[in-house]
């Protein structure tokens, strides 16, 4: 048998660790979730039989209507390294951002159905009378979680089709670390028992999205910032300011739809000082961004602020119900 030459077998070596470097962080990743049970398990078990029994079925389900979406992970890998290896990166990041955003539209979705579903879905699962009411506190609080959890796995995609198979594990390690510490402080420190375990599960989810999406967005920015400009020292100012518009745009929209329900009602005087109230607030503190050193990022956060203000006036505007008038005119 004629012996392969000394560089095929060295190119060999080179392309079996560079599988390995890939396949173990992947498999770190994977076992994550599996493993936040166990850690939920472990802590909900010393409350009593029917606070495990109800956790049980409530992560049953969780991982039923999680695993529907299991494709988001493994369609967003197969298609944005499909244009990774045509050499396209803008288009694999758009690519994977669509990924993002399809994960979100179904984490709400299957959250505006758990919601009122879930006594039903507990009795569907057979759960006795002791265990259902821990189930349900369970399922409900932890389905708040699903959206984060979707945009994990979509993220985790994206990740792997830019062949970064370590930072989903160095994110699952953190995921799992918050996890541990918060079902404990929750569970025991709060008191909250189940209640303060499906919280702590939420929250650490919550943070690894946000984690995920700070890396796919810097990702992105090859896609939007060269539309403006080509200076890298512009890009470089620009991309932490529109990071801080974009966490704003929740809170915008719910500014944006109250405004309209108000300005409908005919209630522009409490608008008008509604504003009076947040130009307080702003305004001394984006006078002294520039006093203090402060730069265009400082001064975006300067008007979340402004943003929150806003919509915490209209909010208990509308919860007071004083806007509401009946007839033709206030």
């Amino acid at each position: 048998m004629t012996q392969a030459p000394a560089a095929t077998r060295s190119s060999r070596r080179r392309h079996d660790r560079e599988i390995i470097a890939l396949a173990v962080p992947a498999f770190g990743a994977l076992v994550a979730e599996p493993l936040f049970v166990m850690v939920d398990s472990a802590i909900v078990g010393h409350l009593g039989t029917p606070q495990l029994a109800g956790l049980g079925i409530a992560a049953a389900l969780l991982m039923t209507a999680v695993s529907v979406f299991v494709f988001l992970a493994y369609a967003t890998t197969a298609a944005v390294a499909r244009r990774v290896g045509a050499g396209d990166l803008s288009a694999a990041i758009r690519q994977g951002m669509d990924g993002i955003w399809l994960a979100l539209l179904l984490g709400v979705a299957v959250v505006a159905v758990v919601l009122p579903a879930a006594p039903w879905l507990v009795d569907a699962f057979g759960a006795s009378d002791t265990a259902a009411p821990h189930a349900i506190t369970y399922l409900r609080i932890s389905s708040f979680g699903i959206p984060a959890m979707l945009v994990v796995m979509a993220a985790t995609g994206v990740l792997r089709g830019l062949q970064d198979t370590r930072t989903p594990l160095y994110v699952a390690i953190g995921g799992f670390a918050a996890n541990a510490a918060l079902n404990l402080g929750l569970v025991y420190g709060a008191g909250l028992g189940i209640a303060g375990s499906a919280w702590g599960t939420v929250i650490a989810q919550c943070a690894m999205a946000a984690v995920y999406l700070v890396v796919v967005i810097r990702g992105a920015r090859p896609l939007f910032i060269p539309l403006f400009t080509s200076d890298p020292a512009v890009k470089d100012t620009l991309l932490p300011a529109l990071l801080v518009v974009a966490v704003t745009q929740p809170i915008a929209g719910v500014v944006f739809v109250l405004d309209g329900v108000l300005m409908g009602a005919g209630d522009g005087p409490y608008l008008a000082g509604a504003m009076l109230i947040t130009l307080a607030v702003f305004a001394p503190i984006a006078l002294l961004v520039p006093a203090f050193g402060g730069g265009l990022t400082a001064l975006w956060w300067a008007m979340a602020l402004m943003m929150t203000v806003r919509m915490a006036t209209l909010w208990l505007r509308t919860r007071s119900g004083r806007w509401i008038v009946t007839g033709a005119t206030r």
